[in-house]
């Protein structure tokens, strides 16, 4: 018990006290955890655990679509806004059809995005 709630301490501290550049750090490794969740629950032919973790990668998707300030970001801002339109709407398409090809293509992507900003975060501490 102890254990358990020391745990969930420390997760709402990290969360709390986290810089911007950690909290979406932390926001792209949740979207390529819970889409490996995903995969693995739709391999596993688990419809309600698939559409639980797919939702939650669209919702960091659609957070990260929300986050960018297009106005300052010019036109990588606008590239880097239709990526993330594009994998959202893989994953509508994956979780309507449960189609696991879909994500299959579109896992890739979500690790390219996460590898991307951690090395914009790298060179930024530069």
């Amino acid at each position: 018990m102890y254990g358990s709630n020391a745990y969930k301490t420390y997760k709402n501290n990290s969360v709390t006290y986290a810089s911007k550049e950690q909290l979406l750090l932390m926001l792209v490794d949740g979207a390529v955890k819970f889409a490996k969740i995903a995969r693995n629950s739709m391999e596993a032919k688990d419809i309600k655990k698939t559409h639980e973790y797919l939702i939650r990668v669209e919702d960091i998707f659609t957070e990260l679509m929300a986050c960018l300030d297009l106005s300052k970001a010019g036109d990588w801002g606008e590239d880097l806004f239709k990526l993330y339109s594009f994998i959202s709407s893989q994953l509508v398409k994956a979780n309507l059809k449960k189609d696991i090809n879909i994500l299959d293509e579109t896992m890739p992507l979500i690790i390219e995005v996460r590898d991307m900003w951690y090395e914009a975060y790298k060179l930024s501490k530069r």
